[in-house]
């Protein structure tokens, strides 16, 4: 950046003794220095060693790596978090590639099922259907005044494990610990919110730790209409706060979505930042596969709201490059529950309790197969399966949503090497992404898809997986992970000042994640960058997404104004001197 922000020499702070120490935002632990054990009645409180941040970070991570397995390791980052927020973030962006998988996926998802059973203190707000009349007065209290972000989720698919009902309150949590931890923005800025409107798992409901309201959830227009309180006070209280919609039900997702996008600045992680990174990662991988993107093919495996997003924003990708959006629909094969989607099919199936979003079934038909196309297709129990579209249709990807542990066989996925050597030529290399979270919801692990495919599959993963040794070599296996991509969005939308989350605003992110990637100057090279160079990804995608705010007209700053927003924007975990107020 061309302007450093320029931090504060001290802080002015009202609070002593204990009142600081339980502080999370400005404790410092056994790093305040004398001056300031002096000044805000420390002493007696601490003991009498003076260290250093540099000093509680190896101490910290001595103890994480001393733990059993990796749920005591997210149970100690969590309380970690609600004690020394500094010294959290300063663990987790010194080691980003080891504390990844524990603060977010795979181990968050353990962490919303066993949320009530490690819940200790406050951390965001837990909005529940019964205090639906004090939702207002709730946001209103001055602790939520510097807020500027806002995940919010109801609880009901998180990952690929379902309705966790409260214990949701997990995933805005993680994700807005990256939003600080990749990208910078100030943890005080950002408030993790939870729309506790019941619960239909009945082993959350049974549990007698469970924390959140136990009823059935709530639905219809009922719950449309506690969204939209919701949605209306916050506007009400931060005019321009960015609110990231995440979890939600298929049902749900895309159309609370395309409802409020242009009420606050939206965007739904699930649709849009999923779709980002895959496009980024195909992008990347297109250069090594030896398919040009004109005979590309791709399956969807999985087509809710997720698959859908990801469908819809290669689409776009493929209409940028010079095709017509007819020929590119065409490059798509969607099998969700019941088989491939085919004209005729209906667009969407409810389950117990739930309507059938009708922009989603329409949307999801706009990929259907023509039916003169698949007569002659084999079709089963559940109308024509993957192995049979990967027969048929020959396609050069295959990217799995589903959260369907297993489902890319062995079988799957060689007839699909055969299709793509047969189809474009020998030296042609298959990708496919397994983008299903957690791992135990992962479609294929890339030791399989590798060992299947003699080493020729690109694989990309939404899991992280570690190298795979084949045929005398390793092979490093990208994690086409969300945050690549949500916390420069983030970044980039609170500096730019942004009236809306556009489209052209997420492919902006994708391609500047793609330009990042190795494999563009190394064929051998990984898709993706490492994980440990993901503040600099951050900054590199949120100066896209500005650019694109601006060409836009959705940015409320100028260019230069932007830089510096940016530069101001960027939080370092480091402790600054305070004085007493």
């Amino acid at each position: 950046m061309d302007r450093q922000r320029k931090a504060p020499k001290y802080l002015e702070l009202s609070l002593t003794g204990m009142g600081l120490l339980t502080s999370p935002m400005f404790n410092k632990g056994t790093a305040f220095p004398e001056s300031e054990r002096d000044e805000f009645s420390l002493h007696g409180l601490l003991p009498p060693h003076v260290g250093t941040l540099e000093e509680q970070v190896e101490r910290r991570l001595k103890a994480f790596r001393s733990h059993p397995d990796n749920f005591a390791r997210y149970t100690m980052m969590r309380d970690l978090q609600n004690v020394n927020e500094t010294l959290f973030y300063a663990l987790v962006t010194r080691h980003i590639e080891e504390m990844l998988p524990i603060v977010y996926t795979p181990t968050v998802g353990e962490g919303c099922q066993r949320f009530s059973e490690i819940w200790r203190q406050p951390r965001g707000v837990f909005l529940s259907y019964p205090n639906r009349e004090r939702i207002e007065t709730i946001l209103s209290h001055p602790r939520y005044d510097r807020v500027r972000c806002i995940v919010v989720s109801d609880g009901e698919r998180i990952l690929g494990l379902g309705d966790q009902g409260a214990g949701g309150m997990g995933i805005p949590i993680g994700k807005l610990a990256l939003y600080t931890a990749l990208a910078g923005i100030h943890p005080l800025t950002c408030l993790p919110v939870l729309l506790d409107v019941g619960t239909d798992n009945a082993e959350r409901i049974a549990d007698p730790l469970y924390i959140g309201w136990r009823h059935e959830r709530v639905r219809g227009a009922e719950y449309d209409k506690f969204v939209d309180t919701f949605v209306r006070v916050v506007r009400k209280r931060w005019p321009h706060v960015l609110l990231q919609w995440e979890d939600f039900a298929g049902h749900n997702a895309g159309r609370l979505l395309e409802r409020y996008r242009d009420v606050l600045p939206s965007f739904n992680d699930d649709i849009q930042g999923t779709a980002a990174v895959v496009v980024a990662t195909l992008l990347a991988a297109v250069n090594r596969s030896g398919v040009p993107p004109a005979q590309q093919r791709v399956v969807i495996f999985g087509f809710g709201s997720a698959g859908l997003g990801i469908t819809r924003m290669l689409t776009q990708a493929m209409v940028s490059s010079g095709m017509s959006e007819k020929d590119a629909r065409r490059r798509f094969y969607a099998v969700d529950k019941d088989g491939l989607l085919v004209e005729g099919m209906e667009g969407a199936a409810p389950g117990p309790g739930q309507s059938v979003d009708k922009e989603l079934a329409s949307a999801r038909m706009g990929y259907a197969r023509p039916l003169d196309e698949v007569r002659d297709w084999r079709r089963g129990e559940h109308g024509i399966d993957l192995l049979e579209v990967v027969r048929r249709a020959q396609p050069t990807a295959l990217i799995g949503v589903s959260g369907q542990s297993g489902a890319f066989s062995e079988e799957v996925v060689q007839v699909m090497m055969a299709g793509v050597q047969d189809r474009v030529g020998g030296a042609a290399r298959p990708v496919i992404l397994p983008l299903s979270n957690p791992t135990s919801r992962c479609e294929a692990t890339p030791k399989d898809l590798i060992r299947w495919t003699e080493g020729q599959a690109i694989v990309g993963t939404g899991s992280p997986f570690g190298p795979v040794e084949f045929g005398g070599s390793v092979q490093k296996v990208a994690q086409t992970n969300n945050s690549y991509i949500f916390p420069g969005l983030a970044l980039g939308v609170v500096s730019a000042r942004a009236k809306k989350v556009s489209d052209g605003m997420i492919m902006a992110a994708a391609e500047a994640l793609a330009a990042l990637s190795p494999a563009l100057r190394d064929p051998r090279g990984c898709l993706l960058p490492p994980l440990d160079s993901l503040r600099e990804v951050s900054l590199r995608v949120a100066v896209a997404v500005g650019r694109q705010a601006e060409r836009e007209k959705l940015a409320a700053v100028t260019k230069q104004e932007f830089l510096e927003e940016l530069a101001a924007n960027v939080w370092e975990p480091v402790y600054l001197p305070y004085r007493r107020r």
